[in-house]
C-alpha cells in the first residue's frame, strides 16, 4: 500500500490551556511552549502526518491562556523536520492578503509544511468582546468561502482580482508565493447545511465532529456527492478523543473517571453556547445538536467516534473509518506525550497490518475476477 493510501493521523495542539476535556481530572498536557515542542517531535516520530491549532481569543470552559495559532505553528514548525501544521484562522480578525502574505511566507521559510483550518465561527461572546462584526449564520460561511477563494487566487494566480460582498481584490500579484502546488492545503469544520456545502465547493479537507461509523457515513456521502457535482474533490477528517490502554476495562474506566468528573458549570456554558450557535443555522441544527452532557466533555463530541478500548479494538474501528469514507483521524489525548507515544507503538502498527492485509485481499479478489 501507498503512503498516499493510508488513513493519516493528526493531533490537536494544546496552544490553548485547559487540556482536551471540560474535566477536573489530572491531565498531563500543558500549553507551554516546551511541552508543545516536546510534543510535536513526539508526534512527527510516531507516525503522525499533520498537528492542528487552535484559534482563541478570549477565555472560557477552562481556557485561561491562548497562544496565538498562526505564530505558535511557525514556532512549531521550526523544531520538527516533516510534521505538517495546520493553523487555525478566523475571517474577520484576519484579512485575506494578510493570511496569504503570513502563510506564503511560512511555507517558504518551512519548505512547505503549513496548512491552513478556516474557522467561521460559532461563540458569538468572542467576537462580541474584541469588537468584530458577527454575521448571521449562514452569511459566516459566505464570507469563510469569499475568503479561501481568495487566498486559493492570490497564491496561484497573478493579477489576481475579486469582487464579492466581504472582500474585493484589483489586479493583486503576491510574491514569493507558497511552495506547495497548486497551493496551501485548506481544512474547515462545521457540520451545518452551509457548512458542508462550502467544503464541496472550495475546500480540500473537511473537519467533522466525532460520530458514529454510519452517521459519519452519512456526512461523507453527502458531501462527496455534492463535491462531485462541483467537479471537487474533498478529503475528510474526523474527530476522535482517543483512550487507549493495555485493556479494554481500564480505558472505559478512564473514560467514565473524565465524566464523573466533569466541570459541570463549564459543560453547562459550553452546551449553551453551542446550542445558540446550532439554533442560528437554516435547519436548527449545528456541530452540537445532538449532543449529550456526556459528549459535551469533550469539545468536539471526540468520545461518539469510540476509539476507545484497546490497541486492537482502537486500530479496527479505524479501518471501519476508513471503509466509509474517512481519510484522517484528528486525535485529542488526556496525556497528550504518553498517549502519542503508547498511540504510535501499539495501535499505529496494527492498523497499517489491516490495511495491508484489506489491499492484498482486494489484489487478490481483482485478479480471480
Amino acid at each position: 500500500m501507498s503512503k498516499q493510501q493510508e488513513i493519516k493521523f493528526a493531533y490537536w495542539v494544546p496552544n490553548v490551556s485547559g487540556g482536551f476535556v471540560v474535566s477536573t481530572i489530572e491531565q498531563r498536557t500543558d500549553w507551554s511552549y516546551d511541552y508543545n515542542v516536546r510534543l510535536a517531535q513526539a508526534a512527527e516520530k510516531n507516525g503522525f502526518e499533520y498537528a492542528l491549532t487552535q484559534i482563541r481569543f478570549t477565555a472560557g470552559y477552562g481556557a485561561e491562556y491562548q497562544h496565538e495559532s498562526v505564530s505558535f505553528s511557525h514556532a512549531l514548525l521550526a523544531k520538527t523536520t516533516h510534521l505538517k501544521v495546520i493553523a487555525a484562522i478566523l475571517p474577520g480578525p484576519w484579512k485575506p492578503v494578510l493570511a496569504a502574505k503570513q502563510l506564503a511566507t511560512i511555507d517558504y521559510l518551512t519548505q512547505g509544511r503549513i496548512a491552513i483550518n478556516v474557522v467561521s465561527g460559532w461563540f458569538r461572546g468572542e467576537f462580541d468582546a474584541i469588537g468584530e462584526p458577527w454575521p448571521e449564520h449562514d452569511q459566516r460561511y459566505v464570507r469563510s468561502e469569499e475568503f479561501i477563494r481568495c487566498l486559493k487566487g492570490i497564491w496561484s494566480t497573478d493579477q489576481f482580482s475579486f469582487d464579492g460582498k466581504y472582500y474585493q481584490f484589483k489586479q493583486y500579484t503576491l510574491k514569493p508565493k507558497p511552495l506547495q502546488q497548486p497551493h496551501i492545503e485548506v481544512f474547515q469544520g462545521g457540520s451545518s447545511r452551509a457548512a458542508r456545502d462550502m467544503a464541496a465547493r472550495v475546500s480540500d479537507w473537511y473537519f467533522t465532529n466525532g460520530n458514529s461509523v454510519a452517521e459519519i457515513k452519512k456526512q461523507v456521502d453527502d458531501i462527496r456527492e455534492k463535491a462531485q457535482l462541483n467537479q471537487h474533490q474533498v478529503k475528510i477528517g474526523v474527530n476522535a478523543f482517543i483512550i487507549a490502554r493495555d485493556t479494554a476495562l481500564e480505558a472505559q474506566a478512564v473514560l467514565q473517571d473524565i465524566i464523573d468528573h466533569a466541570n459541570i458549570p463549564a459543560v453547562h456554558a459550553f452546551g449553551e453556547a453551542t446550542r445558540e450557535a446550532g439554533a442560528a443555522s437554516k435547519e436548527g441544527e449545528g456541530n452540537w445538536a445532538k449532543s449529550s452532557f456526556e459528549d459535551l466533555v469533550q469539545y468536539n463530541d471526540g468520545f461518539k467516534t469510540n476509539l476507545i478500548g484497546t490497541p486492537q479494538q482502537i486500530a479496527e474501528r479505524i479501518i471501519e473509518l476508513k471503509q466509509v469514507g474517512v481519510d484522517l483521524i484528528l486525535s485529542g489525548f488526556l496525556h497528550c506525550i504518553e498517549e502519542v507515544e503508547y498511540f504510535g507503538e501499539k495501535v499505529l502498527p496494527l492498523v497499517r497490518a489491516l490495511e495491508n492485509a484489506q489491499a492484498q485481499s482486494s489484489a487478490i479478489s481483482e485478479k480471480l475476477a
